[in-house]
């Protein structure tokens, strides 16, 4: 099942509108603590609304951790990387990574993984699209090129 990763997110209302976009395509949902509000935050559960029943959700404490210990392929979503993320080919257990909002993804990970980083093109100048619209669109940029075969 592919994965969204949600690095220190700090709006309730991006987390719970991919939420939604999680439970419609059967994506596990995994939260990269601290996180800027309540997993019980009322706005977080009026943007997810009756989606939360059925989401593969976990949190977890260190990524960088999770990611040296998996055997699946990880790719960073950055306003400042080069590579397209529609040259990616996807696989059905990816795990698709955000920073968060406010301060993006740790320089150590560009650092220790500069291959795995991938951006979403915009017109120039430019600062970043909303979290919630970022991962909507690569997960069905990955669900697209596996022919729309939902899971969960």
């Amino acid at each position: 099942m592919p994965t969204i990763i949600l690095f220190q997110p700090q709006i309730p209302q991006n987390t719970g509108n991919i939420v939604r976009s999680c439970h419609v395509t059967g994506t596990k949902l995994i939260l990269v603590e601290p996180l800027g509000f309540s997993i019980n935050d009322r706005w977080l559960k009026r943007a997810g609304l009756d989606y939360w029943e059925g989401v593969d959700l976990e949190v977890i404490g260190n990524l960088e951790e999770r990611l040296l210990a998996t055997s699946s392929n990880f790719y960073f979503f950055s306003s400042h990387a080069t590579k397209r993320f529609t040259d990616i080919n996807y696989q059905s257990d990816d795990l698709l990574i955000f920073g968060s909002e406010t301060s993006g993804l740790p320089a150590n990970f560009l650092a220790q993984w500069p291959e795995r980083f991938v951006t979403i093109p915009m017109k120039p100048g430019a600062r970043c699209l909303n979290l919630a619209t970022s991962a909507g669109i690569a997960i069905y940029e990955l669900q697209r090129q596996l022919g729309y075969i939902f899971e969960g």
